[in-house]
């Protein structure tokens, strides 16, 4: 029995800070301080709060290390668990906490008081690749009281009261999925695990996966013996190789102790589950170009009707949810329907998860009860723009989202009020933006994406997207023009009424609500011929002050084109503005304000 647990993150943030290497240091100077036998360290899923990464955590203690190094080790080691003084330099600063005590107390960290963590309620505490901490917690319990107490349409029942509904973007009711594929008629269905997480700046599927596999596994369980299934896919992306190494090890584990396998719990339901690597294509986030990549096909979308739950995988009934949403179903069940319906607002029940990101203070993995407002999560917990820079705008939904400004704060976040305000919910990735950042430019970005991502089955998506780059490009460019504009926003309409599958329809989003909500910085493009954030290039000139410029020379020795020129101590320097690459160099090396951006 151990009287100290030391829980290192091992979430991929942390693991590509060292966070491998500060485990070793820990089990290296545990040892050398005789104290192997007293101190465990576990690696865990991520905690959240990923800017304070790398994180360590001392229970019972309850400490909060933040920024930890594998040079910091022996320090801990030697002074907290061996002579039982914390090291307060790597502890959360006060302006972390809601009180001065430095403790691991979550209602006493500022980044999580607000918080309601169900999806992401292990993340952080338990070893994923030990199945028996996950036990520990509640696992399986759900699962052993479906198939010792409840009948399939039980279940099903039960989730359509929760008021779930799927957290992977469209936002439909996960029960009445269920039952459209427990009605089909066969003995041969499929439930599959959707965990293709694309959008830029999304990581919540993965740090579940992550740091919670087994919750997943549950979820499909559940759901398998709800509409009649026996066999089931993870298809997840390549690129995620903790999270498929974790999975695979949670798979191997459940099989061994006959909780995933023939006769699970002594009952005459049967499940297998395997994972299907995908190859990062964004397009196969989409159900039906999910479903051929699983077949074997290239990953293309494919018209609806028939609806995956009517023949999906292998033309058989298929069920697909999201991986948070799966995460969500045995906590449902252990709790039941009107425990989970009493979270969130009437038309969106529970929590949901973002990524928060961009430029905001804390970036992290958030959870937050449906019906949270924008200003909540943005200020209060994510502590608001670094450097005292006025926020601009959030993007949310990704690729497939839009933009929301400071008007939309207060809206409380859930499916309806983000679609009403411009923008959708998505998977969850929220990007924050500030002053610095130039709404066309941010839509262009998009825009690349997406060409970049699209399968090219459709021609409004692959020629439609491709030219909207182009018009987008141009005005970055100062080449745009009013009457451009208006053709890109009528081309916008016409891919959203006519691309064949979800994302092409939403392809366009992002320029839309930049239109609607910034229209003033692309008339500054196109009529000024100026980038009012000072991001776009090719709109930008350096000029340097004359009466401001103290002939030190610190700007022409930046230049990496030998564009400035002068007499250092004599006479100002001048740009050559034929020359310049607008590196904006010479500005940061300048420290008298003397050059000037225009």
């Amino acid at each position: 029995m151990y009287r100290t647990n030391v829980l290192t993150c091992a979430g991929t943030g942390c693991s590509a800070s060292q966070s491998s290497e500060i485990f070793e240091n820990f089990n290296k100077y545990l040892k050398e301080y005789g104290l192997d036998q007293e101190v465990k360290v576990v690696k865990t899923g991520c905690f959240g709060l990923c800017q304070k990464g790398p994180i360590v955590a001392v229970y019972p203690d309850k400490t909060f290390y933040a920024h930890v190094k594998p040079e910091d080790v022996e320090k801990i080691v030697s002074e907290h668990l061996y002579k039982g003084r914390v090291v307060e330099s790597l502890e959360l600063s006060d302006e972390d906490l809601e009180t001065h005590e430095k403790i691991l107390d979550i209602d006493k960290i500022k980044f999580y008081e607000k918080q309601q963590r169900i999806a992401l309620r292990n993340c952080g505490k338990i070893n994923p690749e030990d199945i028996s901490e996950y036990i520990a917690m509640n696992g399986y319990e759900a699962l052993g009281k479906v198939l010792s107490s409840m009948t399939p349409q039980e279940v099903i029942d039960e989730m359509k009261a929760s008021g779930l509904r799927g957290r992977g973007g469209g936002g439909f009711p996960a029960g009445v999925k269920w039952q459209f594929q427990k009605d089909q008629p066969g003995d041969e269905k499929y439930v599959i695990c959707n965990a293709d997480e694309g959008d830029p700046g999304a990581f919540m599927d993965r740090s579940i996966l992550e740091g919670d596999p087994h919750a997943v596994i549950e979820g499909m369980e559940i759901m398998a013996y709800a509409v009649g299934a026996k066999q089931g896919y993870i298809y997840i992306r390549a690129e995620y190789p903790i999270a498929v190494h974790r999975l695979q090890v949670a798979i191997d584990q459940a099989k061994e102790l006959g909780l995933l396998g023939k006769n699970i719990f002594g009952s005459e339901f049967s499940f297998d589950l395997e994972i299907r690597l995908g190859a990062g294509a964004f397009v196969c986030g989409e159900e039906t170009a999910l479903i051929a990549s699983i077949e074997g096909k290239r990953g293309m979308p494919n018209p609806k009707p028939p609806f995956p739950a009517v023949s999906g995988v292998w033309g058989k009934p298929t069920s697909i949810n999201n991986v948070e949403t799966l995460a969500n179903v045995a906590q449902i069940l252990l709790n039941g329907a009107s425990w989970y319906n009493q979270i969130g607002t009437e038309k969106s029940k529970g929590t949901k998860v973002f990524a928060l990101g961009g430029k905001i203070k804390n970036t992290g993995l958030v959870e937050i009860p449906m019906g949270t407002t924008l200003r909540e999560i943005i200020y209060e917990i994510g502590g608001g723009c670094p450097n005292n820079k006025a926020f601009k705008a959030v993007q949310t939904g990704g690729p497939s989202g839009g933009c929301l400004t400071e008007n939309e704060l207060d809206t409380p976040i859930d499916y309806d009020n983000l679609i009403q305000a411009g923008s959708m919910m998505g998977s969850g990735g929220m990007i924050v933006l500030d002053e610095d950042n130039c709404m066309v430019d941010v839509a262009r970005f998009y825009m690349e994406f997406i060409v970049e991502e699209s399968c090219g089955k459709c021609t409004p998506c692959r020629v439609g997207t491709k030219r909207l780059l182009e018009m987008l490009t141009k005005i970055t460019k100062g080449e745009g023009t009013m009457e451009l504009l208006q053709e890109m926003e009528d081309l916008c309409h016409e891919i959203q009424d006519s691309a064949l599958c979800g994302l092409g329809q939403t392809a366009p989003n992002p320029v839309l609500s930049t239109l609607r909500y910034f229209r003033d910085e692309y008339i500054a493009h196109i009529v000024d011929k100026k980038c009012p954030a000072g991001v776009c290039k090719d709109l930008l000139t350096y000029k340097i002050n004359p009466d401001l410029c103290k002939k030190c020379s610190a700007c022409a020795r930046q230049c990496p084109v030998e564009a400035i020129t002068g007499v250092p101590g004599k006479q100002p320097f001048v740009i050559d503005e034929a020359k310049c690459i607008k590196c904006g160099g010479c500005m940061t090396a300048c420290h008298f304000g003397a050059v000037i951006r225009g």
